[in-house]
């Protein structure tokens, strides 16, 4: 049945209509080779989402058929769920929550899990995914954070990981002061890579030192005791691939680095560079491919030169 032959109520309100998996197909859904293009034509696709409704509560599968066009990425498909949330049973459900921003891989706000891999939705073609696994694309949030919805996840251990080791550069004022510290082109190539860091997760997700941490409300607990009982619990907990990275990053820095012992000490306190076991998969998901590896060496040399120097001075 075409658009103009059916009813108008259906024309005027579509998600009425049947489902196109229960309908009685009129042209080929199985797919075919495209011979043009290089690849497998196809009408529709399944998107198979582990949903939650809140933080705490059950997760749950759904599955849901999303139509086909070339050169999708997963947002896209995400999109087309919320504009039509039907699940493949013909059962209409509220839309699937998911976070993306700059829709570039540089924000770092879609990671998820796709077809059991940590990384970003934004770049997560399709055509690629469907190749890999061609009944359906599978989608999961991250398993080192709490859920607060379907693939949202809480991310503020990783912004406080940031601030226990002070990963910025102090000023004391916007003034012109003149220039500063001079820095080597050598130097300045290699650290550049380091500012690629958008904080997106993927590092501390495939990592086996990175372990979950929830920290729920106390009845009758203030914001500030709140606070600061999450803060000391994530203290405990390895820092993660990409905090170890930034220390590094700012310590090399010319006008960074006259708080290099700071962010040594919070390498060698509880959680710090001592809790990672050199899995190196960091390294091999993180989507800027920056040498995380690298500098957790040069940290570590870093931090056994600290400590020793902290040893002499008593």
């Amino acid at each position: 049945m075409t658009p103009e032959s059916q009813p108008a109520t259906l024309r005027q309100f579509p998600h009425l209509r049947t489902p196109d998996h229960l309908a009685t197909p009129t042209r080929h859904t199985t797919p075919m080779a495209d011979t043009e293009h290089g690849r497998i034509a196809r009408e529709y696709f399944e998107v198979r989402i582990l949903r939650q409704d809140g933080p705490g509560q059950a997760s749950y599968w759904e599955r849901h058929r999303v139509k086909y066009e070339p050169d999708m990425n997963v947002i896209s498909a995400l999109q087309k769920i919320a504009a039509h949330p039907v699940t493949i049973d013909g059962q209409p459900v509220t839309p699937v929550a998911w976070e993306c921003n700059c829709l570039e891989e540089v924000c770092g706000a879609c990671t998820m899990v796709i077809n059991g891999h940590v990384r970003q939705a934004c770049t997560a073609l399709v055509d690629r995914l469907l190749e890999q696994r061609a009944s359906e694309i599978e989608l999961r949030p991250m398993t080192k954070f709490p859920v607060l919805r379907d693939l949202v996840v809480d991310r503020g251990r990783l912004f406080h990981a940031l601030k226990k080791t002070i990963s910025w550069v102090a000023v004391d004022g916007y003034y012109d002061r003149g220039p500063g510290p001079p820095q080597s082109q050598e130097e300045q190539e290699q650290l550049y890579p380091l500012s690629h860091c958008m904080t997106c997760g993927c590092c501390v997700e495939a990592c086996p030192q990175y372990a979950y941490a929830e920290v729920t409300r106390l009845e009758g607990e203030t914001d500030e005791a709140f606070a600061a009982r999450q803060a000391a619990t994530y203290d405990r907990l390895f820092v993660g691939a990409h905090a170890i990275s930034q220390v590094v990053l700012f310590n090399s820095h010319p006008t960074g680095r006259h708080m290099s012992g700071v962010r040594l000490d919070a390498l060698i306190a509880e959680g710090g560079i001592q809790a990672c076991g050199n899995a190196q998969n960091c390294v091999a998901v993180c989507p800027q491919k920056i040498p995380l590896t690298t500098s957790i060496a040069r940290a570590g040399r870093a931090s056994t030169a600290h400590t020793l120097h902290k040893w002499f001075e008593r």
